[in-house]
């Protein structure tokens, strides 16, 4: 069996379209045809060398997706064929299978536990997870990567409570993510940052109750202001800027606030903070996707969409066929409003 990939071929340099032939399955291995692929900042810094060597070249890319299970290897129980499916790096139960390596003209091509910028992949039994009929292909691949990341640090990482106060730096695909989770948890003040007026309209559209631009005012300010100058209770970093980093842990409060960080910083790049902060109260921390546990999560986040409190479809900014994902990309990199999709129909 034959199937078509997006391929990092160097660093730097564009996606290219292979032809791959798909090897037989090991042990605890899953074929999934590939609905939909969601895009993020992280494999734009993957595949332009920020995030550092990379000694798999070539290889393929993507970790947040949705499709259909259609083959299944030895031991595999989790799923089985026909079975609707979210794939996610993040490790859920099941057996873990490292690395599959695909044939091409052009030789081997390398690829890790999941991948989803191909039309049919190759995955594990612990990156999948099943989802109801019901839930649209389109909706479920945001419940790779974004939700449970964004969500989960409101929910799972910073246990925020009903009536508290968060700041979310960046509204793309995790900023939104962690808005709609604070809007589950019934926050009081939920303050969007971001530094484009059309990012934050969609975060207001989405349940924040502040939005700041930070292009024009202080941010750090402006959320001491709508807190009366206490600060928020929770601060999450979405933006990957060293600059949001420092301001989210000025903007918490002391004697509890936490300011949790999501964004990713090229390789090299560090933060300063005073370290009052800390003496304080304030709690600054990181997140590995949220804290989410995907057996958990993931059908308690499918059950929130049925039941209507929560809102994926206004997160889709734009859908790209395969061909187009370096048109996506550059999008994604110019500021594209919500998440881009990679639609396998298209």
């Amino acid at each position: 069996m034959r199937t078509e990939a997006a391929i990092l071929t160097g660093l730097g340099k564009p996606l290219e379209l292979w032809d791959l032939e798909i090897p037989a399955l090991k042990a605890g291995q899953v074929l999934v045809e590939i609905a939909y692929s969601g895009l993020c900042h992280t494999q734009l810094l993957e595949a332009s060398g920020a995030k550092g060597p990379d000694r798999f070249l070539p290889h393929t890319i993507g970790h947040e997706g949705s499709g259909t299970v259609i083959g299944i290897g030895p031991g595999v129980v989790k799923v089985k064929e026909g079975d609707r499916v979210v794939l996610s790096w993040i490790q859920g139960s099941g057996a873990v299978v490292g690395s599959t390596v695909y044939s091409s003209a052009s030789g081997p091509v390398n690829s890790g536990a999941v991948s989803t910028f191909l039309r049919h992949a190759v995955t594990c039994e612990s990156r999948v997870t099943k989802i109801p009929i019901e839930l649209p292909l389109r909706e479920a691949s945001l419940l790779g990567c974004a939700v449970p990341t964004g969500a989960g640090i409101v929910m799972n990482a910073a246990a925020l409570e009903a009536g508290a106060s968060v700041a979310v730096f960046g509204a793309g695909g995790i900023g939104l993510s962690a808005i709609l989770g604070a809007v589950i948890r019934k926050a009081g003040v939920i303050i969007a940052v971001d530094i484009s007026d059309e990012k934050l309209a969609l975060a207001k559209r989405l349940g924040a109750t502040h939005a700041v631009n930070a292009s024009s005012v202080d941010a750090v300010a402006a959320i001491l202001e709508a807190t009366g100058g206490r600060g928020v209770d929770c601060a999450v970093e979405a933006a990957g800027k060293s600059l949001t980093m420092e301001a989210a842990f000025r903007a918490v409060r002391a004697k509890g606030g936490i300011c949790v960080l999501a964004g990713n910083l090229p390789q090299g790049q560090t933060i300063s903070i005073d370290p009052m902060g800390l003496i304080s109260g304030k709690r600054l921390v990181g997140t590995w996707g949220g804290e989410s546990v995907p057996d958990r999560d993931i059908p308690l986040f499918s059950d929130m969409y049925l039941g209507g409190s929560l809102n994926l479809g206004a997160m889709v900014a734009a859908e790209y066929p395969l061909s187009g994902i370096n048109r996506a990309f550059g999008d994604l990199e110019r500021g594209l409003s919500g998440r881009a999709l990679v639609s396998m129909a298209l």
